[in-house]
């Protein structure tokens, strides 16, 4: 016979979870701090974490679409824990990209590791890799380029360039008037 341990029973930690996040609201209340401000995306993110879990957990057909609903709410719910943090609401201008095809590649992938379907560990990889492409070829757009969030070449990028599209055209006046 076995020594297994058992898994605690998920009413067992959803109870434990319940009574940690009220004493933590609590504790909130009396040091004068609204943690609601702070806190509300994880009513975004907490879901989407239990739908990805029970997805993993599920057998069937429902199962791979759980994975993907609960990786895109998870995805959802963490940028805006991010975004909510740091004051970046700009960031989703490209930020999407984390969020599909991404988050859709990173789930795939999870659920074809777990159940040991290879074809989905790869295509979940390629969607993965096209969206954090994306995500990075956006960001640097917005940020450095365009200089969305106040910062990055975007004040000194577009005069450099005009002042380097000005030099060019002069240097081809005088040269054609040279010939």
């Amino acid at each position: 016979m076995e020594d297994r341990e058992k898994a605690a029973p998920p009413s067992l930690v959803i109870g434990l979870l319940l009574i940690f996040v009220g004493l933590l609201l609590i504790l909130g209340r009396f040091l004068g701090i609204h943690l609601g401000a702070y806190l509300w995306p994880l009513f975004i993110l907490v879901p989407g974490g239990a739908v990805l879990f029970i997805g993993l957990l599920t057998r069937g057909p429902a199962a791979q679409p759980l994975v993907i609903v609960g990786s895109i709410v998870s995805a959802v719910g963490s940028l805006l824990f991010y975004q909510n943090a740091t004051g970046h609401w700009q960031s989703w201008a490209y930020a999407w990209a984390l969020v599909a095809p991404t988050s859709i590649g990173v789930g795939l992938l999870i659920y074809g590791a777990i159940h040991g379907r290879r074809e989905l560990v790869k295509s979940g990889t390629d969607l993965a890799t096209v969206g954090l492409a994306l995500f990075a070829g956006f960001a640097a757009f917005f940020e450095l380029v365009i200089g969305i969030s106040g910062f990055g070449l975007g004040n000194l990028l577009w005069p450099i360039l005009l002042i380097g599209v000005g030099v060019l055209f002069l240097l081809r006046a005088l040269l054609d008037q040279r010939e």
